[in-house]
């Protein structure tokens, strides 16, 4: 399946795309448009875009909305999705001292890394070591 995002990811499009591959969709495929409308031409299922469904809604953010949407209920995902959602939004709702380090490192190699293809590639490794860690605190 094609998935469509807005190009120059950072933290919630980085780990929505590891969500989908690793719990949704192992063969996704992703294409990038700036906008709603760009992304319909591509008939593709768009995320992180302004007015979609699996993007930001009622406080939550777009890993949030997956993981409601698809009814992913492991406890593990939701001490991540506590992480994103702190490092993607400014609001303090969580308690998750692993955000601001996530923020900079998923900046840093947003600046370093133009293409976002690549960039989900390297940060899928740092969203299945986080998951790794979360799933070993949680035993």
């Amino acid at each position: 399946m094609l998935w469509v995002t807005r190009p120059r990811c950072h933290v919630d499009r980085t780990a929505c795309a590891w969500l989908i591959r690793r719990f949704i969709d192992p063969q996704a495929t992703f294409a990038f448009a700036p906008d709603r409308e760009a992304a319909k031409e591509l008939r593709g299922s768009p995320f992180d875009i302004r007015g979609v469904e699996l993007g930001h809604h009622e406080g939550r953010c777009s890993f949030e909305s997956f993981l409601l949407k698809y009814h992913l209920s492991d406890r593990v995902l939701e001490d991540l999705a506590a992480v994103v959602h702190e490092a993607d939004v400014d609001d303090d709702r969580f308690r998750a001292p692993e955000a601001a380090g996530l923020d900079a490192v998923i900046r840093g190699l947003g600046m370093v890394i133009p293409d976002d293809l690549e960039l989900f590639g390297i940060t899928d490794r740092i969203y299945d070591g986080l998951y790794e860690w979360f799933r070993r605190q949680t035993r």
